[in-house]
C-alpha cells in the first residue's frame, strides 16, 4: 500500500506543544535540540541563490530551513 492510499482523516494533527516535547532522532539515535556551527564548502551558485532568495534576511537561516524541510520529506529509511 502506498502512503497516499492510507486514510489518515481520523488522526488529529500534532500540536506545537506535542512537537516541542518530541524526541528528535536521526537513524533511530536521539539527538539534542539546538544548533551546531559547521564550516563547509558550497558551490558559488548555491550561496548566491540563497542570498538573493533571502533578500534582507539571513541566507544561512534559509539554507537551514530548506534542508530541514527536505529531511522531513525524505527520511533515511
Amino acid at each position: 500500500m502506498k502512503d497516499e492510499d492510507i486514510d489518515c482523516s481520523d488522526i488529529p494533527e500534532a500540536t506545537e506543544e506535542q512537537m516541542a516535547q518530541a524526541v528528535l532522532r536521526v537513524g533511530g539515535v536521539p539527538l539534542e535540540r539546538g544548533k551546531q556551527q559547521v564550516n563547509m564548502l558550497l558551490d558559488t551558485f548555491i550561496v548566491e541563490y540563497f542570498r538573493r532568495k533571502a533578500g534582507d534576511e539571513d541566507y544561512q537561516v534559509l539554507i537551514n530551513a530548506t534542508l530541514s524541510e527536505y529531511i522531513q520529506h525524505n527520511p533515511l529509511h
